[in-house]
């Protein structure tokens, strides 16, 4: 036994972890997902750092936001941050890198984000996102595209049961704003609705002066929800038939939802008319991805058209999402979806002897440049306890290289599954593993 020579048992920071290797691949596997989405509609890939200006970020973060991001000064004397988030990034780049090429961007970026809250089941201090911003139009088949291509994401990675929950901050906002609600006061209130604090919300409401109509507006909008879209939408604009700007609201999410349907997408969708978002760039439709099996979102998103035009840029508007990949795995998990990765072939390379380990790396070298995943065993085990181990590790094939069949220039092929094993001569052994894929 080694000694224990005063070193600390080192743990992972709270809030952060590591992945096993079943999980990475998981993460992989949808990040591959993802990829191929981006591919299908079009969107290009950027990276930006994870390291930003904190004005940058704090600009329109939400107050939520605000106080969990990690910041810190460099050693520059600068005030930086990690990214809670990956929008204002991709504004930023959009409004100075890219600010003369030619409307609309479709852009999306995969990676990782932090943000100091408090760790429990899918909320951690260090998480994984994919990205995806539609930046140029304004008009409502941008909006449907993201809610359509959240749906494909969601179908892609074989989850069922799905459910958009859609909303409208104009709605909300359109009738503050007509009350001359300061901006502050109102993203306040936004922020209480977010959380679900309709009461103090409420509350906050009617100590800005407001109207007693604004109240009982405000008071049935947010209790106004459900799964028949447009009955709830046809609802919406009666209560606010007196505030032109949420009047405009409903209408435009009228034709976004409108156009989903006409798309052919079978989107399960529920219309929330008090639904908010905690982040302050939101100006429109906004929308949140759910499963039976968990009450927290897997993704969410909406339209910004103000964001660029504040960071320097050129006014443009966008609309975009963002998928979280660690909850999409946790979803994946609950409801037992199988990776579709097609057979794996993978091999282990077993020399018999000492003397045939150069044997063995030249096949597997051979292998390896047809393709074929191979491991050697590097252990030293005998070929009974290698064979062991490969079948403990569900490695398909055993290629055992002994002297008797290297003299004819042959090895012995076992499949570890069917429990099966001939001689196969050294030139044939990538033709006898593919026939058997």
């Amino acid at each position: 036994m080694k000694e224990n020579l005063g070193m600390p048992a080192f743990k992972t920071v709270r809030g952060m972890r590591d992945f096993l290797p079943k999980e990475a691949k998981m993460m992989k596997y949808v990040e591959g997902k993802v990829r191929k989405i981006a591919e299908l509609y079009g969107y290009k890939e950027i990276i930006t750092p994870v390291v930003e200006s904190h004005e940058l970020l704090a600009a329109k973060a939400g107050e939520e936001v605000r106080l969990r991001m990690y910041t810190f000064k460099d050693l520059g004397g600068r005030m930086i941050a990690l990214r809670p988030e990956f929008t204002p990034s991709v504004a930023r780049f959009v409004a100075t890198t890219l600010r003369n090429e030619p409307r609309p961007f479709r852009l999306f970026c995969v990676g990782s984000l932090y943000r100091y809250d408090e760790p429990q089941q899918g909320r951690y201090r260090e998480f994984w996102q994919s990205n995806f911003e539609l930046m140029g139009s304004s008009k409502p088949e941008a909006d449907a595209e993201i809610i359509m291509l959240t749906n494909s994401l969601m179908e892609a990675v074989g989850l069922n049961n799905c459910v958009f929950k859609v909303g409208h901050v104009g709605v909300l906002r359109g009738i503050l704003s007509q009350e001359k609600v300061d901006e502050k006061t109102e993203n306040e209130v936004m922020q209480l609705m977010d959380k679900k604090q309709y009461d103090d919300a409420l509350k906050l409401v009617k100590g800005a002066g407001v109207s007693g109509k604004c109240v009982a507006t405000l008071g049935k909008l947010v209790e106004l929800k459900g799964g028949r879209v447009f009955e709830i939408i046809e609802k919406m604009k009666k209560y606010v038939k007196s505030y032109e700007m949420a009047v405009d609201a409903v209408e435009n999410l009228h034709e976004i939802l409108k156009l989903v349907l006409e798309s052919g997408c079978e989107i399960d969708m529920t219309v929330d008319a008090g639904f908010s978002r905690g982040l302050e760039y939101y100006t429109g439709m906004i929308f949140e991805v759910y499963v039976p099996e968990l009450d927290i979102a897997l993704g969410g998103g909406g339209r910004y058209d103000r964001l660029i035009e504040l960071f320097g840029g050129e006014p443009t508007p966008a609309v975009g999402i963002a998928h979280g990949i660690d909850r999409i795995m946790m979803a994946m998990q609950r409801q037992k979806t199988l990776l579709k990765t097609g057979k794996e072939n993978r091999v282990m390379v077993i020399p018999v002897k000492s003397e045939l380990k150069g044997e063995a790396l030249k096949i597997s070298r051979m292998l390896r440049d047809a393709d074929i995943p191979v491991e050697v065993e590097v252990m030293g085990r005998k070929v009974t306890k290698a064979l062991e181990d490969a079948d403990r590790r569900k490695i398909r094939y055993a290629i055992i290289v002994g002297e008797k069949e290297l003299n004819e220039g042959a090895v012995v092929i076992r499949n570890l599954m069917k429990r099966e094993q001939s001689t196969v001569k050294i030139e044939k052994i990538i033709e006898k593993l593919e026939s058997n894929s």
